[in-house]
């Protein structure tokens, strides 16, 4: 068991027999009264962010996790199948434990969050970027440039994300997967 001074970003504890993940911590010590520990914890379940606040002191549960390497083959009925990059083990994982499985394509290097006791997956995170190719896009109207415009484009994967006027088919762009959002044009 650790105690309050413990806490830190990314550190995973139970609460409430769920796990969550630390985002944000702030150690405050008030003037009047005891000092307590402001955080916002992140369910790794339901991917939900709640703010809670521990006295100082307080003994909290902490769950020891892993992150592995691992990458995308394919998808199917039985959810999306991923292979360690060391060991070439194969595991399905469902797709609500990925944060943005439309934009996954074969060969994606991915890490897998694991609880170290039960061996079980807790979440898929991909990297900050993706480049995909367009695969089909509306041409640009010619005049349309007075304002930010955007125009809706799919990618390989067929997810569809909006993309300035001048991104054409066969273009590779770059891709937030926490936003799902166009970043910029690859060269």
């Amino acid at each position: 068991m650790a105690n309050t001074s413990d806490i830190k970003n990314g550190l995973c504890l139970e609460m409430n027999n769920e796990l969550y993940t630390v985002t944000e911590f702030l150690h405050v010590k008030p003037g009047k009264g005891g000092a307590f520990v402001r955080t916002k914890l992140k369910n790794l379940k339901s991917g939900k962010v709640i703010p809670h606040t521990f006295n100082s002191g307080v003994k909290i549960n902490v769950q020891r996790v892993e992150r592995r390497p691992y990458q995308f083959l394919y998808n199917d009925d039985m959810g999306y199948h991923f292979m360690h990059t060391e060991t070439f083990e194969q595991i399905p994982i469902p797709g609500e434990l990925i944060s943005a499985p439309e934009l996954l394509k074969e060969g994606q290097e991915v890490e897998v969050v694991f609880h170290s006791e039960t061996e079980t997956p807790l979440s898929c995170d991909m990297p900050p970027f993706v480049e995909l190719e367009v695969t089909y896009a509306e041409p640009g109207v010619k005049g349309d440039t007075a304002t930010n415009t955007l125009k809706p484009a799919t990618v390989e994967t067929g997810a569809t994300v909006n993309v300035p006027l001048f991104i054409e088919p066969g273009e590779k762009i770059k891709v937030d997967t926490r936003t799902k959002a166009y970043s910029e044009r690859v060269k």
